[in-house]
């Protein structure tokens, strides 16, 4: 009895025994070195297998073995439900017999009476390594550890890890988007990974690039070795001024498992002691050539680099007064996205708006940010009549013709009915809009003493009659003398920069109080910037292109600044470069900044050049 209640029970367990989907799956590393052997491994799941067939000959490489069957079985069962998960792997081994890259093809396989076919996989085989050893042992050495390493505790070989600096471009246009990359090489075995210290971007906008939190090393080949590499950081850059920026140095530790120098005897022979040695590796600095955008420079230039199209959209032209209407622009492409400044749209004064609503979906590429700004203007016509409302404009640099191009929208008519709804206070408010003046329609009645004048009173011969002919004779010797004098001025081109830097600079200033006032931090920060960067750049008569820190503190020495004058200026340059993409910073802080910049320009007015 007890026997068939044993029975009962497994029968109803192979009931809700659930079988898995049948899948047949091909894996092959990814990179390998000329004369390799590696594993080509299928795995067949949900099933049991039979009369497996790969393709005779593989192109770029000779079948030594294979294949290698093995199997596994589990159950699981939870809830009183069972799960099976079974699994058969067929291996070959694989020699790479050229270089290049290329493609595994797909194999079959029956699995209960039904054929199945697996994917294929793409190898890429890199040349051998420069300091392979010819007798390896065993033949089962990969490329990045064929060599010889000759790091010991003592010493590790820089050519056996260290970490490169790889930029896409090094000459963009301004605000034109590069990627930088620093990446890990190493042909020792890595026991642990230290502290990792990356440059600051100091003039550019910064966007970096979401990588796995598990990375696989894979192998690459440089300057005739092969090693395993990894990407730590890929960030893309756009600059923010022209000149040469230079990118300064990243730091890595890492902990390496290498030789200790000893050996010990064991039944194999004499083993090497191995033993845990830290290293500090850096990146070399880079240098990149910003170019200025051409000097056409439209006023209405938009600060956007790339390549980018522009949808408009309106809800309604044929509406009721006190109906809110929304234009939509959605500007798609690739570029400094984020960078393109809101366009403006010119509504009747009438109307009533509201701040554009800005939605951004992008994505991080190469060639910089790519996806849609989507821009929407919210507005609502208070009064009936006919509306025109002009195109807007999205003028940009596109980096591809190297030229500054225009997109517009069509130029909408809005068609505004009389709000059935607003009665008669629609009408008075209507009338209290409209500006009355009442000296076109009743005069004013003129009180005091008149003034009277006698009929025979003549002009010709009068005093009056004399200075219509003497005061223009004396303005127009007033207006050539000091226009002798401006062209003698501007003729010293040199004092003239300098003369009119303090008003461009306070110009600038103007605008960043704008942005002061209405807590607009990134713009504020901008216009403070370009404002510092102009006022030095035509003070000291040199190209903005050229001006760095170093010659800026000489130039400045040279022109008689003080010290505490020299560090404002630097202070304020620096402050402007972390504080935009920074968090973000108190009024207090920006007020500050504003005043010191105010004060600073203003003390280097006051210094005369030395001779």
């Amino acid at each position: 009895m007890q026997k068939y209640l044993v029975l009962f029970i497994l029968s109803l367990l192979s009931l809700s025994i659930s079988s898995q989907d049948v899948s047949f799956r091909a894996s092959a590393p990814n990179a390998v070195a000329k004369g390799d052997n590696f594993r080509l491994m299928y795995t067949l799941r949900g099933g049991e297998g039979s009369n497996i067939t790969i393709p005779e000959t593989i192109k770029g490489f000779d079948i030594l073995y294979g294949p290698a069957v093995s199997s596994s079985y589990s159950t699981q069962i939870i809830n009183g439900k069972a799960t099976t998960d079974s699994s058969e792997s067929y291996i070959y081994t694989l020699t790479a017999s050229e270089e290049g890259t290329f493609t595994v093809p797909a194999a079959t396989i029956k699995v209960n009476g039904k054929t199945y076919t697996s994917n294929t996989v793409q190898v890429k085989v890199l040349p051998p390594d420069k300091n392979a050893q010819n007798n390896q042992q065993g033949g089962n050495r990969s490329g990045a550890q064929a060599s010889e390493s000759t790091s010991t505790a003592q010493k590790i070989n820089p050519s056996d890890a260290f970490i490169r600096a790889i930029v896409s471009k090094t000459k963009v246009y301004e605000q034109e988007a590069f990627v930088v990359t620093f990446r890990f090489y190493t042909t020792l075995q890595v026991s642990e990974l230290g502290k990792i210290e990356f440059p600051e971007f100091e003039g550019f906008m910064v966007e970096d690039q979401d990588l796995p939190p598990t990375r696989q090393l894979t192998m690459e080949h440089y300057n005739g070795r092969n090693y395993y590499s990894v990407d730590l950081r890929r960030t893309l850059l756009f600059p923010q001024r022209s000149g040469k920026i230079t990118i300064p140095s990243g730091k890595i530790e890492m902990v390496f498992n290498v030789r200790s120098g000893k050996a010990v005897q064991t039944f194999f022979g004499p083993q090497y002691v191995m033993t845990d040695v830290k290293k500090v590796m850096t990146t070399t600095p880079l240098t990149i050539n910003v170019t200025p955008l051409p000097e056409t420079k439209p006023a209405n230039f938009s600060n956007g680099v790339g390549t980018f199209t522009m949808t408009p959209s309106i809800t309604s032209t044929n509406i009721k007064a006190n109906d809110a209407v929304t234009l939509k622009l959605v500007i798609s492409g690739t570029g400094n996205m984020k960078l393109i400044k809101t366009p403006e749209l010119q509504l009747p004064k009438d109307f009533e708006t509201y701040d554009p609503k800005i939605t951004n979906d992008l994505k991080y590429t190469d060639k910089g940010l790519t996806g849609s700004k989507t821009i929407e203007y919210l507005f609502i016509p208070r009064y009936q009549g006919t509306y025109k409302i002009p195109p807007v404009q999205l003028v940009y640099f596109d980096n591809n013709s190297n030229s500054y191009k225009t997109l517009s929208t069509p130029e909408y008519t809005l068609n505004v009915a009389k709000d059935p709804n607003a009665g008669q206070n629609s009408a008075t408010s209507f009338n209290n809009q409209s500006e009355v003046k009442v000296e076109q329609d009743i005069r004013y009645l003129k009180t005091g003493t008149p003034s009277l004048s006698k009929v025979d009173t003549f002009l010709f011969g009068s005093v009056v009659y004399y200075l219509w002919y003497t005061i223009p004779f004396i303005l127009f010797v007033v207006f050539f003398i000091l226009y002798r004098k401006q062209i003698k001025e501007n003729a010293d081109v040199i004092r003239m920069k300098t003369k009119q830097a303090n008003k461009v600079a306070v110009k600038r200033l103007k605008l960043a109080g704008k942005y002061l006032q209405s807590h607009q931090k990134e713009p504020f920060y901008e216009e403070v910037l370009r404002a510092t960067w102009g006022y030095l750049s035509d003070k000291l008569v040199i190209p903005v292109a050229d001006l760095n820190r170093d010659n800026i503190e000489q130039e400045l020495t040279r022109f008689g600044a003080s010290e505490d004058l020299i560090d404002k200026f630097i202070s304020i340059l620096d402050t402007c470069e972390f504080a935009r993409y920074a968090p973000a910073e108190s009024d207090t802080a920006m007020d500050d900044l504003y005043k010191d910049t105010v004060d600073a320009i203003g003390e280097m007015e006051n210094l005369k050049v030395k001779k």
